[in-house]
Formats: structure tokens, sequence, C-alpha cells
């Protein structure tokens, strides 16, 4: 995959660019969704015999336009984006920077630099998906902007539970700590990437030694508590039980959420590798206890339970990712 950023105003024409077919939206998350929208366009491009691209925006519109949004905590950071759509097979990636020029731009405007410059032969993207200044464009406009030049692909809802899959409901459940829902709207589990870095040691010294896991990117940061996890190091998957908070036993007015995994017969060093944290049930929220020793067993019936979901977990089902 090829990706090509783009600032506005660009300067690209269609002579410089393959034709493709293209699939439009934001794609916080590449949920099924998205993907349902990625692999019709792959579909079409294969059907006629062209390149199959993706557009998408950085940053966050709301940070550009929202009042007081100094950053976006995302579900899937752009670079995580990039790995999920060279996983579904997308030959150009297209990043354009979303700045406020970019935005005045009209819908007549977008489509005429933004589609026909590029030189898409055929669009795709969802029902709900709009473009220019207000989003005042949309999928029922587009035809009458295309000046001929290309024709589109408009994807349906798509539902679970009666539940529109949308980013909003993805980023709802992990804030409440819902992970073991998401994969019916991923496709896959929830996952941070990070990397390792000091931490305060005091799990080695009651019997549980942690990753401190530092997060590349402004990633969803599920509730805090306490969670059934995978971690993915050196190639390698392992299981283990994570603890998103701010240790209330150990500290009076911590504010800062650590998030800290514990590896299931683990015995390497793994400080400074780059991580990724697989997030599959929440097994219980943070609290403060009376004493270390009442933690200790705690945390024992914490990894108990942890190790019986993952029991169950290799006797039942396939991961999804």
């Amino acid at each position: 995959m090829k990706t090509i950023r783009i600032s506005h105003p660009h300067s690209f024409n269609k002579s410089e660019l393959p034709p493709t077919v293209l699939a439009l939206g934001y794609f916080d998350g590449v949920h099924l969704g998205h993907q349902k929208v990625v692999k019709t366009a792959r579909e079409k491009a294969d059907e006629l015999g062209i390149a199959c691209s993706v557009m998408t925006f950085d940053p966050h519109p709301s940070v550009v336009l929202g009042k007081n949004v100094a950053y976006v905590e995302y579900i899937t950071p752009l670079s995580e984006k990039e790995t999920l759509f060279r996983e579904l097979n997308v030959d150009y990636l297209y990043i354009v920077n979303f700045s406020k020029e970019f935005a005045s731009l009209s819908p007549q405007q977008f489509v005429d630099d933004y589609i026909i410059s590029l030189n898409v032969k055929h669009v795709v993207a969802g029902f709900d998906f709009t473009y220019g200044r207000f989003g005042k464009g949309s999928m029922e406009t587009l035809p009458l902007q295309s000046r001929d030049q290309f024709s589109q692909t408009t994807v349906e809802k798509l539902t679970c539970n009666n539940e529109k899959v949308s980013s909003t409901l993805i980023r709802e459940y992990i804030r409440e700590g819902e992970v073991s829902k998401l994969p019916q709207l991923l496709g896959r589990f929830y996952t941070i990437s990070g990397t390792v870095v000091d931490g305060e040691k005091r799990g080695r010294t009651i019997g549980f030694p942690t990753a401190n896991v530092q997060p590349h990117a402004d990633f969803i940061i599920p509730k805090l508590g306490v969670y059934a996890v995978r971690l993915k190091v050196n190639s390698k998957w392992y299981n283990g039980v994570c603890n998103v908070g701010i240790k209330p036993t150990f500290h009076e007015n911590n504010t800062k959420p650590s998030i800290e995994v514990h590896l299931f017969d683990f015995n390497e060093d793994i400080y400074r590798k780059n991580v990724i944290v697989e997030w599959h049930v929440r097994l219980r929220s943070e609290r403060k206890f009376p004493s270390i020793d009442e933690l200790v067993r705690q945390i024992g019936m914490d990894k108990q339970k942890a190790q019986e979901y993952f029991q169950k977990k290799y006797e039942h089902t396939c991961f999804l990712s």
C-alpha cells in the first residue's frame, strides 16, 4: 500500500495518479461498517480492473472546527488505521490534512479537487457520509456534482443487536469498560499499542510483576478497572491480567491512570519493548484495599478468573485477531 499525504491546496492532477475506486470516510475504528465500505471498494476495483484507494482525514475535524478541543482520543490513531487498511488490501491511502481552509471548500470544490482531480472512477461511501462546507454535500448530491466523471456506490447502515455499528457506540463501550462487546462491532478485539516503561516496581515486591505500558498515541483508554487481556511482545501473544487505574491502595491523590499488565508464567525482561494490549473482558472495578495482604489476595483471584476466561476461550472459540 502506498500512502500519499495531501495538504490543501494540492497540485495533483489526473495524469499523475492511477485510476482508482475510492472509499471515502474518516474511519475511526475501522469497524465492521467501515470494513464493508472498504471491501465494497476493493470488489468494485477488482471488477473494473483498477486500483483500490481510501481517503481519510487528519487531524480529527473536531480539533480544527470544535471549540476548546485541543486533542481527540482515538479508537484507531492514524498509524493503526494505516495497518488495518493494508490488511484490507488497499492499494493507495490518501491522508488529507484537515484544515480550516479545506473545511471551507464548497461541496462542488471538494468533488472537483479531491475526487475528479485524483483520477477517481468510482466512489464508495456510507449512506451518512457528508462533505464540503457545513457537510452540505451528501451521497444524494454526489451524482449531481460528479460532472459525469465517476460513478458511485452507497453502502447502507450496518446494525448489530438493532443498533447502528458506529464509532460513537464503540467509544461509549470502551469508556464504560464494556470491551467484551467490541468484537461484534470491530470484528476484532480492541487493542492499544505502546511501550513498556519504567514503573514503580511495586508489583514485583508483592509477587505480581507488571509491565507498565505507555500508549504510543491518543488511544481511548478503557474505564478504570481490572481486565483479562493479551499482550503481544516479540511477535508472540501472552495471556494476562491488567489494571487500569490510579492505585488508590498506594496513592491518595494520584489522578493519572496507568496501564499495568501482569503476564502469566512469564519472566522475560521486556522493558522498552513495543507491545500491543488486547482487551478481552472487564473483571471488576478498581478499589482501595485496607491492607496490602487483602490487595494481594484480590489480585490472586483476578488472575485466576482471567486464567479461567482464557481457558474457556481456548476450548470453545478462536480469537478474532
